[in-house]
């Protein structure tokens, strides 16, 4: 994994603006409630660009807009906030620069379950090897790998996922119940 690092121009981690760094208690408080973030915020754009120069790039963009909008932040989870920023800037990153390619079609055989099988955690952890898990992470469309990766990568309750992904708790369970079963085929599928 890349290394993330938030170059703030002036003497602190970002800010390239007319915004002067005078508040000696914001920039404490930025230090202690957002930068701990730094990498569960690449982790998320990494997994959203799949690519790490792009991931770092969304990472430096993301972190000048929270010290630009910090101010203001009122919120009681600033993980949240800073990985909705994060998002946000990932998805107009990818907008401007190239169309997603893996649009969310249904089909039957990937949306219908087989009940008795394994979950998709439990064959991860059994003897399939990381690089095939990795591999069918990337092959899940952008919105389903997107609240895998907050639920069991960054451990975000649903709750924080809708938050950080700005969708209904009901369509973070059955985003996650459709990625779980496609991890589950294609992983099963690679096994055979």
């Amino acid at each position: 994994m890349s290394t993330v690092t938030i170059a703030f121009p002036g003497g602190r981690a970002g800010e390239k603006s007319a915004t002067p760094v005078n508040d000696s208690n914001q920039a404490s408080r930025f230090d202690e409630e957002i930068l701990p973030h730094v990498r569960s915020g690449y982790n998320l754009a990494r997994w959203l660009t799949r690519s790490d120069a792009d991931a770092q790039d969304v990472v430096q963009e993301a972190s000048l807009r929270a010290w630009r909008f910090f101010r203001g932040f009122r919120g009681e989870n600033p993980r949240a906030w800073f990985l909705t920023i994060i998002r946000r800037t990932a998805m107009t990153w990818l907008a401007r620069g190239r169309a997603e390619r893996d649009a969310d079609l249904f089909d039957e055989e990937i949306h219908t379950g087989d009940a008795g099988a394994p979950d998709p955690e439990r064959l991860a952890l059994g003897a399939i090897g990381a690089e095939r898990v990795r591999r069918a992470l990337e092959a899940l469309p952008a919105a389903l790998r997107e609240v895998v990766v907050l639920r069991e990568q960054e451990g975000l309750s649903y709750k924080e996922i809708a938050a950080v992904a700005e969708i209904p708790i009901g369509t973070v369970m059955s985003r996650l119940a459709r990625a779980r079963d496609r991890l589950l085929r294609d992983l099963s599928r690679e096994e055979r």
